[in-house]
């Protein structure tokens, strides 16, 4: 069962638990792992932004900086240390949430970002929502930010960053374990900066730093996260774990074949709770959250009964 929560955001309140929400990716960059460069320009954007809020996107996730494997990120004090500047990414972006707003003025953006300067500018340009791949760590300016914009907040597990990924040794423990414990004392740091426990979800960041032997072992027990007391999203979608495990050729498969792969784990991630999954595909992911929603209803019901006749 999924337990249910109100998100804060800027302008509204979303009622999460009852339905899956659906969060659409639209990467405006050049090299994302999976459709970089395919939305780069800004009628492009928004035209794929149309068309999944048409599919059923609740939340469309904009970003202008790609996090995969092996990308250079900003260094701990905030600087450049290479690849895309902050005003690089509201280049890329800004035009693409105005463009979004005039088409759906009602539409509710979401800014995929680790940098306070590029959340700041994206909120004024009417996104409600920051999430940040890094947990709010990676630019110590960025918890103050959000605190002051009273914008709803994502925070994501990464293990460490893009660049050392390849290099972390193994833990050596449970990998929900570890997850849970850093993403508990990240949240209460974020209520620390002055975030508003009602205006947090957590991401336990599949692929971020994980192995093929974690990812999965953090998706069959995403429940125990619950006990956290925050709602859930999940991104598995196309992530390098599933191309692996549905290969037929010895090499992973990749992105653009890693659809049912991904629906399979988006379809376990909502009967293990989560709130909100953020994907690639919105129609086929849709209809994936209303089956499993059916069932997440079904078995809430018969809880109820069972507990009426004890």
């Amino acid at each position: 069962m999924r337990p249910a929560y109100h998100w804060r955001l800027r302008s509204r309140t979303l009622t999460l638990g009852p339905r899956t929400l659906l969060m659409g990716i639209l990467n405006v960059t050049p090299d994302s792992f999976s459709d970089g460069g395919r939305f780069l320009s800004t009628e492009a954007a928004i035209d794929h932004a149309r068309h999944m809020l048409d599919d059923g996107a609740d939340i469309l996730d904009i970003g202008g900086e790609s996090t995969r494997p092996g990308a250079r990120v900003a260094t701990a004090n905030g600087r450049q240390a290479a690849g895309v500047t902050a005003d690089e990414e509201l280049r890329r972006i800004l035009p693409v949430i105005a463009g979004v707003k005039r088409a759906v003025p009602e539409a509710l953006i979401s800014v995929d970002t680790y940098k306070a300067a590029v959340a700041r500018e994206a909120i004024a340009a009417g996104a409600e929502i920051v999430n940040d791949v890094s947990g709010l760590r990676w630019d110590p300016e960025m918890p103050g930010a959000v605190a002051a914009a009273g914008c709803g907040v994502v925070l994501m597990h990464t293990r460490g960053k893009p660049g050392e990924w390849r290099d972390l040794p193994p833990l050596g423990t449970s990998i929900v374990e570890v997850v849970s414990r850093e993403l508990e004392a990240w949240a209460a740091d974020a209520e620390r900066a002055g975030i508003a426990q009602d205006r947090l979800v957590l991401d336990p960041g599949f692929g971020f730093g994980k192995n093929f032997e974690e990812n999965y072992p953090l998706l069959a027990r995403l429940d125990e996260l619950q006990r956290l007391g925050y709602p859930l999203l999940a991104g598995p979608s196309r992530k390098s774990f599933i191309g692996r495990t549905i290969s037929r050729t010895g090499e992973p498969a990749p992105p653009e074949l890693r659809l049912h792969g991904t629906l399979a784990a988006v379809a376990a991630a909502i009967l293990k709770g989560a709130h909100i999954v953020r994907v690639h595909d919105v129609g086929p992911a849709r209809d994936v959250a209303a089956v499993c929603d059916e069932i997440l209803l079904f078995t809430a019901e018969d809880a109820e009964e069972n507990q009426a006749d004890l």
